[in-house]
């Protein structure tokens, strides 16, 4: 997930692949990283799209490029997580994160768990 997060992800592919059934990758899955398969990705997907309009891509590009369809969803989920529209965090300064080595600031940028 981490690598194809703006890939179509679902469940029962991803557990084919670790050999489990659905169900129990769930299980598992939220077992071990805290929270569920789709929450993770969708955690992934906003984390690439904050580090996207920091670059000065624009919302629908971004949107795009992480694997959302509908701008619509991606606004009101990032919206939701980052607690301002994407359109407010591309337009706020990022300078401050510029001297961050980029393993440090994944880390102290990660947007918070969903619920």
């Amino acid at each position: 997930m981490d690598r194809d997060y703006a890939s179509p992800l679902d469940v029962p592919t991803m557990a084919q692949r670790a050999l489990m059934s659905p169900a129990h990758f769930s299980r598992e899955f939220k077992r071990a990283y805290g929270e569920t398969p789709h929450s993770y990705l969708l955690t992934r997907r906003i984390e690439r799209a904050m580090q996207l309009l920091r670059a000065g891509w624009s919302v629908t590009d971004a949107c795009m490029e992480v694997g959302w369809t509908s701008l619509g969803s991606f606004s009101s989920r990032f919206t939701e997580v980052v607690g301002e529209t994407p359109t407010a965090y591309a337009a706020r300064e990022h300078s401050e994160t510029e001297p961050i080595p980029a393993c440090m600031a994944k880390i102290l940028m990660r947007p918070p768990r969903f619920g």
